[in-house]
């Protein structure tokens, strides 16, 4: 889980130079929090991944619910917070105009702590389904999560309409799931 190098590397810089380009003033209030939080906590980061990654192992069993607020904004990797801060900051821009910053707020802090407990449910129903305790052990951290759920709900405001994934033109009723793959592809864990 120690994947994380300290310090500006690549990722960030292209995802400085991504969001300049856009430009602040374009970016709503909510999404620009959560885009300087996340590159503020992959600087510095409040503990080691090992301690702030989600599993059923720590949050259930030694009882570490604060792991459910850490887990999605620690990253484990520049690539890994370059991805998933790119996503949200158009799928932010998307929907906060549309449903204004006070609901966007609130919603991307259900999506947060939720898509943890969603997580975790899916673990322990893999042990149960497997009879395999290893998948109480899988540990894990990033944004991504909140991001596919930020896409389904985008793909209900606007209906109908074709996404590039990886420069493929895709109906949005599905990129979200070959984005989820291609996610999982180039940053696996």
């Amino acid at each position: 889980m120690e994947r994380r190098q300290r310090g500006v590397s690549a990722g960030l810089l292209l995802l400085l130079y991504q969001i300049s380009q856009v430009g602040l003033q374009n970016i709503p209030s909510v999404t620009l929090g959560v885009l300087v939080l996340n590159i503020f906590l992959f600087l510095n980061p409040l503990r080691p991944l090992s301690e702030v990654c989600l599993s059923v192992n720590e949050a259930v069993h030694r009882k570490n619910w604060q792991r459910l607020l850490l887990a999605p904004f620690h990253h484990a990797d520049d690539w890994h917070l370059y991805y998933n801060m790119i996503s949200m900051l158009w799928k932010g821009i998307m929907l906060e105009r549309k449903l204004k910053s006070k609901w966007f707020a609130y919603i991307i802090a259900v999506f947060s702590v939720l898509i943890g407990v969603v997580y975790m449910v899916l673990e322990l129903l893999l042990v149960i389904i497997l009879d395999d305790p290893s998948y109480e052990m899988n540990c894990g951290v990033g944004f991504s999560g909140v991001l596919f759920a930020l896409k389904v709900l985008n793909n209900h405001y606007n209906p109908g309409r074709v996404s590039s994934v990886l420069g493929l033109p895709i109906s949005s009723k599905y990129a979200c799931w070959v984005e989820l793959v291609a996610i999982h592809l180039i940053s696996p864990g």
